[in-house]
């Protein structure tokens, strides 16, 4: 538990985020599942993109606060296959592994936020561990969906972590496995602390602007 002094210099330590149910996704072939690129033209740009139609791909969930990273978790079945998410597979993460891990860190009073929309019996796991204490679609404190640009994980971690983690141009799963877990265990603490400056920044736009777009905060270089 926080004192006041503690809270004043950090009034966001207890805010811990995800991505909801909406993880990140790794293919050995850089596969990045960001829609981020548009082309707007009167004349047909003739321009195509090969991809797998199955590509190898690694699952991955992450959860952040000012006060570090929760560690990645991998999406994988009894036998140790990767697999994508499910609304079951998403509830026993949270059971088997975030709530457990929160503990181990020992933060109390803990505000949790995710983008996304969970399953109905998820959210009621998480009203059951965070009581009103819930920012999340169909939450005590409701959360608008695809809010990317208000979400940590979506608006620095995972395209931090997928800027470092191909440059050994790694030809296995597990190779790529081990890049997620090493770039994200080398995250620094004054590099987090940047990172929740800019959520402040962004929230503090958000109500002087009335919700209005902040291209200024977006695209600044």
């Amino acid at each position: 538990m926080h004192d006041e002094s503690d809270e004043a210099q950090n009034p966001h330590i207890d805010v811990v985020w995800t991505s909801g149910d909406d993880e990140a996704h790794f293919g050995l072939n850089g596969y990045v599942n960001k829609q981020n690129c548009r082309i707007w033209s009167e004349a047909n740009p003739q321009v195509y993109v090969e991809t797998h139609l199955d590509p190898e791909k690694l699952t991955v969930w992450c959860a952040l606060w000012a006060g570090g990273i929760i560690e990645p978790y991998f999406f994988k079945n009894d036998e140790g296959h990767n697999v994508t998410v499910n609304g079951d597979r998403y509830k026993a993460m949270v059971t088997n592994f975030f709530i457990p891990e929160l503990n181990n860190h020992h933060v109390q009073e803990l505000w949790f936020q995710q983008d996304g929309a969970a399953s109905r019996a998820t959210i009621d796991l998480l009203k059951d561990t965070f009581g009103d204490r819930l920012i999340s679609r169909f939450g005590p404190v409701n959360w608008p969906p695809r809010s990317c640009d208000l979400t940590p994980l979506d608006y620095f971690l995972w395209g931090y972590v997928k800027s470092l983690v191909y440059a050994d141009k790694p030809q296995r799963l597990d190779h790529l496995e081990d890049n997620i877990h090493r770039v994200i265990a080398d995250i620094r603490p004054q590099m987090l602390e940047k990172v929740i400056e800019s959520w402040t920044s962004r929230l503090d736009y958000i109500r002087a602007s009335r919700g209005s777009h902040m291209p200024e905060i977006i695209f600044k270089i």
